[in-house]
């Protein structure tokens, strides 16, 4: 059994859905925004698309931005998606607050994105259960609500938490069923997964089963110099500020043996479902994921594999 997943998110129109799945990966991830400057797709459309165009694979969303949507609109499309894909989705929820103008389109206001989240994941999983559903709430109260049928998945699809701070953590901990950072070092996502592991403890939950991924950005080149600078200004252009200086520390840049060293650190760090997304700005992605698969994923598989064989043997 691999001891890691790779996942990836397709960028650009090549390669295809369809020719994307032909690679030794285990996922595919889709973001989303309702109305960011950079004009990103929705996210439950690009599941939508990724569900239908795949076979193979899990779909999920990384993330969908829950605090924007009425929770039983999200129970019933996951379900359906679930069902229609044959119980491969997993749905990666997040609460935004980058772009402001989302909040008020949707009449959503900012201040209140963490605990609409927390009250909406607690609720989605109940909907999902196929039964009716009464719910004295703060922002969602429902009485005799029914969402069916059922996912496939039991318990409904894995909800994953995204996220960079203890908030995040915390809900991660006590509600989610993993943990997915991103623009993070190694360093920081071991220091993540030690809180994480104590909010647990805290609030007395095991997590047996508990999804430990992380979104990483990258850019394989045979220039590494120039790999890095592709990263930056691709970064840059995604969140408007100057990723020069901290390239180094929040994607994996640079030749096949640096980008293989950074996520062998990030698998040291306890990361074990990798979603690796393209950061290679106005260039086209498709030699740069070939020097992915080719020389780096192999590699990396075989890292986890022998670190797992030692660590059963000592």
């Amino acid at each position: 059994m691999n001891s890691i997943h790779i996942g990836f998110v397709p960028i650009g129109a090549r390669p295809s859905v369809r020719e994307l799945e032909g690679l030794p990966i285990d996922s595919l991830w889709t973001g989303g925004h309702v109305a960011a400057p950079n004009g990103s797709p929705e996210a439950m459309i690009g599941l939508a698309r990724l569900a239908a165009l795949s076979s193979r694979v899990q779909v999920g969303t990384m993330v969908l931005l829950l605090p924007l949507y009425p929770p039983a609109i999200v129970a019933k499309q996951i379900a359906d998606l679930d069902r229609a894909s044959g119980g491969r989705i997993v749905l990666g929820v997040g609460v935004g607050g980058e772009y402001p103008e989302e909040f008020r389109a949707c009449q959503v206001p900012i201040g209140e994105r963490g605990p609409r989240t927390d009250e909406a994941i607690t609720l989605i999983r109940r909907l999902w259960s196929g039964a009716p559903v009464t719910h004295d709430g703060r922002f969602y109260p429902m009485d005799s609500v029914r969402i069916h049928p059922a996912p496939i998945q039991a318990g409904g699809p894995p909800i994953v938490v995204a996220g960079r701070e203890p908030p995040a953590m915390r809900r991660a901990a006590t509600l989610g069923d993993g943990w997915c950072p991103y623009l993070y070092s190694p360093e920081r996502y071991a220091r993540s997964a030690t809180s994480i592991r104590e909010f647990a403890a805290n609030h007395g939950r095991a997590l047996d089963g508990f999804g430990w991924y992380v979104w990483v950005f990258c850019n394989v080149g045979t220039d590494g110099r120039l790999a890095r600078e592709q990263a930056a200004r691709s970064l840059g252009g995604n969140y408007a500020q100057d990723f020069r200086a901290m390239i180094e520390r929040v994607a994996a840049a640079g030749t096949a043996d640096e980008v293989l060293e950074r996520l062998c650190a990030f698998y040291d760090a306890g990361a074990r479902h990798f979603i690796l997304c393209p950061a290679t700005g106005d260039a086209e992605p498709g030699s740069m994921i070939d020097r992915l698969f080719t020389d780096v994923v192999p590699r990396l598989r075989a890292y986890a594999s022998v670190t797992q064989a030692a660590h059963r043997d000592t």
